[in-house]
């Protein structure tokens, strides 16, 4: 009966990976004939006037870290470079973190509330998707520039005598963020708390446990799961994020985003925005790495 069924399974095994060749073969070559071209590109020859000279060289990697002085040819570390590094991954992690302590309260009034209503409060939440992300952006700006509606109403309550300079700062950068990736926190929260069993709540306050206890040792536990999604969601598009840096930054404060736009276009250097793009890839990975050791460990550590 085996002798008979293993040639069977073979062709059937043989059947669905002939089904999937063509899916497969559109994957790699979408997914790696793009990266290919980039990882190239950075080890050659920067153009005078863009493109690459086919000549190879290190430059563009070693310009990620390190410049030479013009006039002395002094080794020294690229701090723009690291400056804009350092302010992507804390916008980044700022992002993250901002949009769980709004998020984490909004998808759990939204999971406690009536069955028949849920879908008109995730509704709320996922109409912004709905609305293109520059014009958001712009929404962000009116608010918070010199003569926009928080600036004004500060003033008329009299609790400033001038606007607050708010706009290309950091700040503008990280509330635009916020506003941007805050739905990415709140649906796969959502999602894990519609499956909670809400009743190990209750017995938690049956127990006598105070508020703080059952969120941390009952509720979080529970939807760790949708935090990470969510932390993931929001931090790994925020380091690569362009427009609202580049809206609400305006220009001042660069992202990695804006850095190698910059280089692909002004600067007319290929091969370092290319190995600047590697870089923030090889960030991206470390921090997916991150996050899904932690969730591997949680998992262990819960059985």
């Amino acid at each position: 009966m085996s002798d008979a069924s293993d040639p069977v399974a073979r062709r059937a095994s043989r059947n669905r990976w002939f089904l999937l060749t063509p899916a497969l073969v559109v994957l790699t070559l979408a997914a790696s004939g793009p990266l290919l071209v980039v990882m190239i590109y950075s080890f050659l020859t920067p153009g005078d006037y863009g493109g690459v000279v086919w000549k190879p060289s290190i430059d563009g990697w070693f310009s990620v870290l390190f410049q030479r002085d013009f006039f002395s040819e002094e080794l020294t570390f690229a701090d723009a470079h690291l400056s804009i590094f350092w302010r992507s991954i804390w916008l980044s992690l700022m992002t993250t973190i901002i949009t769980f302590v709004i998020g984490f309260p909004t998808a759990y009034f939204i999971a406690t509330r009536p069955a028949n209503r849920r879908d008109t409060w995730m509704l709320l939440i996922i109409i912004p998707f709905w609305t293109n992300l520059l014009i958001r952006t712009f929404a962000v700006m009116e608010l918070i520039r010199n003569e926009g509606t928080v600036n004004s109403l500060l003033i008329a309550l009299g609790i400033i005598d001038q606007p607050i300079q708010m706009l290309f700062t950091d700040f503008a950068v990280l509330v635009g963020m916020a506003y941007v990736f805050l739905p990415l926190m709140v649906l796969p929260i959502y999602a894990s708390m519609e499956r909670m069993d809400f009743s190990l709540v209750e017995a938690g306050y049956d127990l006598y446990a105070t508020r703080w206890r059952v969120l941390k040792n009952v509720i979080l536990p529970l939807v760790k799961p949708g935090v990470i999604a969510g932390s993931i969601l929001v931090f790994v598009p925020s380091l690569g994020a362009y427009v609202t840096p580049r809206v609400l930054g305006g220009g001042k404060q660069l992202m990695l985003g804006n850095l190698i736009e910059l280089q692909f276009g002004q600067g007319r250097n290929w091969p370092l925005g290319a190995a600047l793009s590697l870089t923030l890839l090889f960030i991206v990975t470390v921090a997916l790495l991150f996050y899904v050791r932690a969730a591997g460990k949680e998992e262990g550590h819960h059985g």
